[in-house]
């Protein structure tokens, strides 16, 4: 065979592999919208994307290298939505409420992702897993106090406002969200609410005292 050929032939079965894990991942994001994470098991995540349970353990060694790369790629959304919204520029109260509306944006694209955090977050904090979910979630909490922290030194928001706790609130006034979604069983339109809720998380940021 052709060294092209080959060459041709091996991109492609690469190309193949890195969308089989793609589709992996997006599998196991998808069924956390339905079932606990507990209760989502390799067969079925082989059934959601039309493979054998063997074939999926070809491109994952164990079931816990599923969970890494869906964690992995987690990371990777919720990095890139702080990116774009400090990227499309303007004041630092514009950007965090453009972050604002793109997480619950992406929490209502993706309602199995809160499961999945949640659900290693409530592990014991020796496990691999809740490691990689508590730096993910403090990753995303050091973005947004540091656009608080420009806002404060921009005159937008009180110098006295204590960003540690503000962010705190921003990330759970999202989960306040979600766990409201839930309980209305998607009645709550997320992104509505969001439109309404973000004045009034900026009117008690603003109303900090000593």
């Amino acid at each position: 065979m052709p060294i092209t050929t080959i060459a041709a032939e091996t991109a492609r079965q690469r190309h193949s592999a890195e969308e089989r894990r793609e589709q992996t991942v997006a599998a196991v994001v998808d069924l956390a919208r339905e079932h606990g994470p507990e209760g989502i098991t390799t067969q079925a995540i082989a059934s959601r994307i039309g493979v054998t349970h063997g074939a999926l353990f070809r491109h994952f060694p164990d079931k816990a290298s599923i969970w890494a790369a869906v964690f992995d790629w987690l990371g990777e959304q919720l990095g890139r939505l702080a990116d774009s919204a400090i990227a499309a520029g303007g004041t630092p109260l514009e950007m965090l409420e453009r972050l604002f509306q793109a997480q619950v944006d992406f929490v209502a694209g993706h309602p199995g992702v809160p499961r999945l955090l949640f659900h290693e977050l409530q592990r014991p904090r020796g496990s691999v897993l809740s490691g990689v979910a508590r730096r993910i979630v403090g990753g995303y909490r050091e973005r947004v106090k540091s656009l608080l922290m420009r806002a404060k030194q921009a005159g937008q928001l009180p110098a006295t406002l204590d960003e540690e706790v503000a962010a705190l609130l921003f990330i759970g006034t999202v989960q306040g969200l979600v766990v409201q979604s839930a309980l209305f069983s998607g009645a709550l339109d997320l992104r509505a609410a969001a439109q309404r809720v973000f004045p009034l998380l900026l009117d008690g940021f603003r109303g900090a005292r000593p």
